[in-house]
Parts: C-alpha cells; structure tokens; sequence
C-alpha cells in the first residue's frame, strides 16, 4: 500500500502557498491578515490550521475575491483599462510565443522603469516593453 503522508504534506504546503498567495493579492497587511485568520480559523498563523482551517480561509479569500490561477497566468493584469488592453494582449501574445511567463513582464517592468506590476505601467511603458519583448523575438528568430 502506498503511503499517503507525502501527498498529505504536499497538499498541506499547496494550501499554505495559495493563502499567502491571496494575501498579497488582497493586498492584507500583517495584523489585517493575522486577525482574519483568527476571525475564520481561530488561528493566528496558517502553519496552526488543520484542513478545515484551510479551507474556510482560502473560501473566505476568495469571497473577497482572490481567484486561483495557473502558475502561467499568475501574475496576469486581472481587469486592465480598456485602452491598455490591445498592449496587454500583445504583451501575452509575445510572452506565449517565447514560452515565458506574466512574471517576466513583471520583472521587465520592474527593472525598465521601477513599477513592480506591469498593470501598474502607462501606455508608454508597456509600448517599450512590447518594444523589449519584439526585440527579444527577434535575437532568438536570428539564432534558430
């Protein structure tokens, strides 16, 4: 019989991610997020909650409006304006054709111009990250 206790423990650490995951989304301070997860759990640290714990705090974040999603799209502006949308959809286009993930937009922001998520930028920023990105194309379509 196979042993349950790594599937448990690796579950256990994927719950424990996700929570500190929406905490930074929901954009919770410490003492914000510590006393929801009292108010939830009767907790003051994710590493005490057993499954029900988890579960109750991950449903609440949640309802707050935390959405789960891949490790490809993590980092994907949620509800960009609408007239930055045609730049945000090329940015994923170039990003999808290179294999790479929203973090490398996110990175390049940060590095470009100091602006820590790329649906922070304004049309002018990402208009040079395309630029970046259509550069980069270009050095790897030359290479083979």
């Amino acid at each position: 019989m196979a042993n349950k206790y790594p599937t448990r423990f690796a579950e256990r650490r994927k719950e424990i991610q996700l929570i500190h995951i929406a905490k930074a989304e929901l954009g919770l301070d410490d003492e914000t997020y510590r006393d929801m997860l009292f108010t939830v759990a009767r907790v003051r640290s994710s590493a005490a909650l057993d499954w029900q714990g988890r579960k109750a705090v991950l449903d609440h974040l949640k309802a707050r409006g935390f959405k789960v999603r891949s490790a490809k799209q993590a980092g994907k502006p949620a509800n960009p304006p609408a007239e930055l949308a045609p730049m945000i959809a090329r940015i994923e286009a170039l990003l999808a054709e290179a294999q790479r993930p929203w973090a490398y937009a996110n990175g390049m922001a940060r590095r470009m111009f100091g602006v820590e998520r790329l649906e922070w930028c304004s049309a002018d920023q990402l208009h040079r990250i395309v630029a970046a990105l259509m550069v980069d194309q270009r050095r790897r379509k030359e290479r083979g």
